[in-house]
């Protein structure tokens, strides 16, 4: 998975450089600083028995100076590592318009409306392509 980044509002550095490991991205994440707060404010109810006392050696997920990009793809990485499925973690980070959706059936609605109560959504506008490298998708 590879994109050519043109740097549009930031000044080009190779920090900012894709590629990522899991995402190639275009756009903007308006919520960043408010999703890495919730991120950080969350690690305190993480547990792992596998880890134990070393998953505070996971932390943080994201770094201050960290592009957008870099903090959504360490984001999907943590969800995708620790055990949830691709699609399910993008759906968790990137959920479809929900609420109020009357066309969206019962179940997949209840899914996001779990999920909400877990995570906020990283919001754009922004396109998002991703992989593990098996699978590969993209959402708006």
């Amino acid at each position: 998975l590879v994109h050519q980044r043109f740097s549009t509002n930031t000044f080009p550095s190779w920090k900012l450089a894709h590629p990522y490991r899991m995402v190639a991205h275009n756009g903007e994440i308006n919520t960043v600083r408010g999703n890495n707060n919730w991120m950080a404010a969350r690690q305190a109810s993480v547990d792992s028995e596998l880890f134990g006392n070393n998953i505070s050696k996971l932390w943080p997920i994201s770094y201050d100076g960290q592009s957008d990009t870099a903090c959504f793809d360490n984001a999907l990485e943590f969800l995708f590592q620790g055990g949830y499925s691709l699609s399910h973690a993008m759906m968790m980070l990137i959920p479809e318009a929900w609420a109020g959706n009357k066309l969206m059936d019962a179940d997949r609605k209840a899914f996001y409306e779990y999920h909400a109560a877990l995570m906020e959504p990283w919001d754009g506008p922004a396109a998002v392509a991703f992989t593990d490298g098996r699978q590969i998708g993209a959402t708006l």
